[in-house]
């Protein structure tokens, strides 16, 4: 979740969320970490999708927090609801339905979620099955920052940590083609593993964006963004290179290899004392993008080479050498480049999901 949403003044906000396993209930996370006034929450449900906007008769549930329907979020601070009774299968598309009574400041929001939005004339809307009064579509996500399944199969959650990447940049929305998506599918079974999509468009390991809508730093949201997802077990890190094509090292010094090291130290060193094992993913070639030169390729190789050699990772995951051109290593494979040399298509999003050996994850 990032500052730098819009505001919302007596509407109602439907998102959709796409749990990785099932279960016979559920609990929602709703933030105001980036905001600078108090929310108010007029009323929150949550049902099954049908179509678009369109929930399934019969299913919406009013959801309550400490017991109440409406409540006020104080700035820099979040929520998690009630258990609600609700079952869902893996991959059953769930409505969550957020009305907004006041004026609010620029929302803590997801910007580029891949998944389809809908936003309400003026007015409470959210017990409403039909979506008569959803008028516009957007791909952000605002205010929704998790979705819990209640499930007594599932052996734990994978968190897959990066950039825009791993927020599935360029793939099409509402299809679940992201890599994150493949590999919950491939963890599905009578004792599936979830997976948490914690990619950020344009996001660094070692400073904030000057882009507010693309977050600070992975060493700062690290501990909130994967360390603290329920039931985590392993966390897959694959970021560095939007601090290599901007040139960003600490302090406003131009980056090393020894920086970005640094940077896996620390995150490594988190992880390892809350508890939960982190594999490395190396860096994907980007031969033909902006990103790319020669010296920001070195970095870029080096870096991958100390992530596969160092042994400071509790795995690794070569996704450098899954997704390379054979006669261009330093570029993406043809078949899986989306178009801007940099950010995989579907096809090269399933090949990042094959890549990873399933042992590392279920041990």
């Amino acid at each position: 979740m990032t500052i730098g949403g819009p505001n919302f003044t007596d509407q109602t906000l439907r998102m959709v969320a796409h749990p990785s396993v099932g279960g016979a209930g559920l609990r929602l996370h709703l933030s105001n970490l980036r905001g600078t006034t108090p929310l108010a929450v007029g009323a929150v449900s949550v049902g099954l999708q049908a179509d678009r906007a369109t929930a399934v008769a019969g299913s919406q549930r009013a959801v309550t927090f400490s017991h109440a329907r409406t409540l006020t979020i104080p700035a820099g601070q979040e929520v998690v609801s009630d258990p609600i009774p609700m079952p869902v299968r893996a991959e059953q598309n769930v409505l969550v339905s957020l009305y907004l009574p006041q004026a609010t400041s620029s929302a803590t929001w997801h910007s580029d979620a891949f998944d389809v939005s809908y936003l309400s004339k003026p007015g409470n809307h959210a017990a409403e099955d039909e979506d008569g009064n959803y008028v516009t579509a957007t791909t952000s996500w605002y205010y929704l920052a998790g979705l819990d399944v209640l499930s007594p199969a599932a052996t734990g959650t994978v968190v897959a940590f990066g950039d825009s990447i791993t927020d599935g940049y360029n793939t099409p929305a509402s299809v679940y083609h992201r890599w994150p998506d493949d590999l919950a599918r491939r963890l599905a079974g009578p004792r599936p593993t979830a997976v948490v999509d914690a990619g950020l468009g344009g996001n660094r390991v070692l400073t904030d964006v000057p882009n507010i809508w693309q977050g600070v730093s992975a060493l700062k949201r690290f501990g909130h963004d994967a360390l603290a997802q329920p039931g985590v077990r392993t966390v897959i890190l694959m970021e560095g290179i939007n601090d290599i094509g901007n040139n960003a090292g600490p302090d406003g010094a131009p980056l090393t290899a020894q920086d970005l090291i640094n940077g896996y130290r620390a995150l490594i060193d988190q992880a390892h004392r809350a508890g939960v094992r982190i594999i490395g993913g190396t860096m994907l070639p980007d031969k033909g993008a902006d990103y790319y030169s020669p010296p920001a390729e070195a970095i870029r190789q080096a870096a991958n080479a100390w992530i596969r050699t160092s042994g400071a990772f509790d795995g690794v995951v070569d996704f450098d050498q899954a997704m390379q051109d054979p006669s261009d290593p330093a570029a993406l494979r043809p078949a899986f480049n989306s178009g801007d040399h940099l950010h995989p298509n579907e096809a090269g999003m399933q090949a990042m999901a094959d890549a990873i050996d399933l042992r590392l994850l279920t041990r």
